[in-house]
Order: C-alpha cells, then structure tokens, then sequence
C-alpha cells in the first residue's frame, strides 16, 4: 500500500524551497545515479529555478543525476509550449550537468508514435530491461503536477491511455494537440512520486484527488513507493 505524505507550505516560494530540499538530500543519500522524471507548469518552474540558485546550486549532485520528463507536447523544443524548452531555461542550462545525462522526449522529424516508442527505448536502454520489475524502480523521483480537471502528466479524463499496462509511453491528444506522455507503468516504477500544487484554482481538485475520486487520472496513481503532496496554503484550504 502506498504511504502519503502531505506537506502545506505558507507559499509557492517556500514550497519550492522545501520540494528542493527534499530532492537534495533524496540524491546526496544515493551514491550511484539517480533518475528523476520531471513535470512541466508554474510550479515545477519556481522549483527549477531554487534548484539552480544557492544554497542547491552547490549541494546538488548534479554530477550523478539523470533527467527525464513525464510528459510533453509534441512541438520544437524552442518552442513556448516545450516543457523541455521550460526546464532548459528555468535550470539544466544554469547547472553543472552533462549532456548525456539529459533525456528529453524526441519531437522533430519523426511522428507522435515514433517518438513515444523511441522514448520508450531510452527508458528500457536505462533500465536495463524491457520489463519493470516491483523491485527495480525506474526512477528514483517523479515529479507531477495537478490540472483543474484532475489530470496529471498528460493523462487526461476519459483517454485510453489511462487504461495501457504494457507500454511505458504513449503518444494522445488533448484538445486538438498531440503529446506524449509517460504511462501509468512508468511513473509509478519510482522510489518517490510527488504532486506540486498551488493556488486557490487547484483546491477543490485537490480535495477531491486526496479523497481518492478515481474519475481523476490523479487519483488513479499509485506509485511502487511514498507519494508526497506537496501544496501551498491556497490549494490546500480545507483540504490541508
């Protein structure tokens, strides 16, 4: 079973101060690599950038860790829309991190059903299997984040792709825009999943995915290990 761990911070600035420092010392406790799945948005964003600033800029391992992403829209990474292109910005071109240790989902030149299983080759390629095993987690952090109709990575309300089991990524679509998404299998193979959550827009959805509402994709995930909501006073109210 699942253990869940609420935090409430008092803002998005401390929430991410407190998220960078539970990723801190989850990798200095590692001494091989580590492999963290990373969310796009505006929370995430604030995160990165604590990341990249002092105090974490230099007790980071950034020697030691691999970054890959949960989900992204099938656009250029110099795109606006790119959660590549985000995180590039906010904190990998700011931080002492190789290339090679950077696993962005692939977008051009290639169609959505290509680049999710050219994705999913490289998690396998780093997995060192081509099946997750319950006692070999594929990442050691999954980072998530919470949309106001309960979906998370691009797992969205009422898509097939909430019901796949074999395969670790998939390519969908949301409103007319294609995406590929890590699948349920893959993001929970983790040692650590955590939700980021703030504003007074995510309270109500955040109730309902703590109070278990499988009509919600996040509410659906049950990662291998503990399962962290981290939030803010205004999305977690009464739901705190």
């Amino acid at each position: 079973m699942t253990n869940t761990i609420n935090e409430t911070l008092p803002t998005p600035a401390a929430l991410a101060r407190r998220v960078a420092s539970w990723m801190t010392d989850l990798a200095c406790a590692r001494q091989d690599r580590f492999a963290i799945a990373l969310s796009g948005g505006s929370t995430p964003r604030l995160l990165y950038q604590t990341l990249a600033a002092e105090p974490y800029l230099d007790r980071f391992p950034w020697q030691r860790v691999h970054w890959f992403w949960g989900d992204e829209r099938f656009v250029a990474h110099s795109d606006p829309d790119s959660n590549y292109r985000m995180t590039a910005e906010a904190m990998l071109s700011l931080v002492p991190v190789l290339h090679a240790q950077i696993h962005p989902i692939p977008t051009v030149g290639i169609t959505a059903e290509e680049a999710a299983d050219t994705y999913q080759s490289e998690l396998r390629a780093f997995y060192g299997a081509d099946f997750l095993n319950p006692t070999h987690n594929l990442f050691d952090i999954v980072l998530l984040g919470l949309g106001e109709d309960g979906h998370t990575a691009s797992l969205f309300p009422g898509s097939p792709v909430l019901e796949e089991r074999n395969r670790w990524t998939a390519a969908t679509d949301k409103g007319g825009q294609t995406r590929i998404t890590l699948t349920y299998p893959a993001l929970e193979s983790c040692a650590n999943a955590a939700f980021l959550v703030s504003g007074t827009s995510k309270r109500e959805i955040l109730a309902r995915v703590r109070k278990g509402d499988e009509n919600l994709p996040a509410a659906r995930f049950q990662p291998m290990g503990d399962l962290h909501f981290f939030t803010d006073s205004d999305a977690a109210g009464c739901a705190g």
